[in-house]
């Protein structure tokens, strides 16, 4: 059976709030782990102004507070931005309070723009030395050898599972290389989807935290009764595209008829490029569409966004989508 997670963009909506936001989100955990998905892992952002994750650790705390079993996590820790020491101990503090449910994906881009970078008070380019910080950052977390006068506390000895997250087979390289497990964002970046996990498992080597390779790929995917309802509710996320397009980045917006009343036919195409790997529709129609991307990429775990506006209608999404993952392994059993 191939696992299904979420990964949350903790939205802040119109007519909406951040303590809204956050909430919702901790509540959509609590119905996921019921509902049998994996891992729960949220995103570090920054200067958006439709995202309340910028706090990672601590939002991922809150999450992980409110339920019992799910994994929960960092999708991802831009790395860059943080000495590895902070982060080893931010995420040794939630593996003590939360053990054995904790998971840190680590990125190189910045989750936000160069002007926001400098205000982080970060080079441009940290991301070069991305390699050697994850390195930094697996050392702080295995346990402290007797001279090492640099400890994470808490931190050290925790072994948080390292994930290493990527749009390009750079990622897949590094992730191949450290035998970690490896997260590609098709979710929004789906050109070099293929290519990556091909280099990720032929390159792959085995390493005290994995002993194959394991890969997850992320999806939209936008569950209602009906197709037409799906493509109502998608136009939410379709409208966040062209919002980053024009560079208005502005809270997340109800759905609209038409979204063709919305975009122009370029914002359109670069939206639908982005987007490629979407499944929008009824229960038959995720159904199908989960079951041609697992087959299409062999991945082991999907990685489900399901932007939509209203709290109620996205948890029914995820509810449809788990629905129809277990009616699958039902029928394979």
């Amino acid at each position: 059976m191939t696992a299904i997670s979420i990964l949350d963009l903790v939205r802040i909506r119109e007519n909406g709030s951040v303590k809204k936001a956050l909430d919702d989100t901790r509540d959509l955990a609590a119905h996921a782990e019921r509902w049998g998905y994996t891992r729960f892992w949220v995103a570090e952002h920054h200067n958006a102004q439709g995202i309340a994750s910028a706090a990672t650790s601590i939002v991922i705390s809150h999450i992980a507070a409110g339920t019992s079993t799910i994994r929960v996590g960092a999708g991802g820790i831009m790395l860059p931005n943080h000495a590895p020491l902070v982060i080893a101990e931010q995420f040794g503090t939630l593996e003590s309070l939360y053990p054995g449910r904790i998971d840190l994906g680590l990125g190189r881009a910045p989750g936000t723009d160069q002007l926001t970078v400098r205000a982080l008070r970060r080079s441009p380019d940290s991301s070069d030395n991305f390699p050697n910080d994850v390195l930094e950052l697996q050392a702080l977390l295995a346990p402290a050898g007797p001279d090492q006068r640099i400890r994470a506390i808490p931190g050290a000895g925790t072994e948080v599972p390292l994930w290493i997250l990527g749009s390009s087979t750079f990622g897949a390289m590094l992730a191949a290389e450290l035998g970690l497990p490896y997260a590609f964002a098709s979710h929004f970046a789906p050109q070099d989807l293929l290519p990556a996990l091909s280099v990720y498992r032929t390159r792959f080597k085995p390493s005290e935290q994995l002993a194959r390779p394991y890969a997850m790929a992320g999806i939209n995917v936008i569950a209602a009764p009906t197709d037409a309802a799906a493509k109502r509710l998608a136009t939410t996320q379709q409208m966040s595209f062209v919002d980053l397009f024009r560079g208005a980045r502005g809270l997340s917006r109800p759905p609209i008829d038409s979204i063709d009343s919305y975009w122009s036919p370029t914002e359109r195409a670069q939206a639908m490029r982005m987007l490629a790997r979407s499944v929008v529709g009824s229960p038959d129609t995720v159904h199908r569409g989960i079951d041609a991307f697992v087959a299409e990429t062999g991945v082991d775990e999907v990685m489900i966004v399901s932007d939509v506006y209203d709290h109620a209608e996205r948890l029914r999404s995820y509810e449809i989508i788990a629905d129809v993952t277990e009616a699958k392994t039902r029928a394979a059993a």
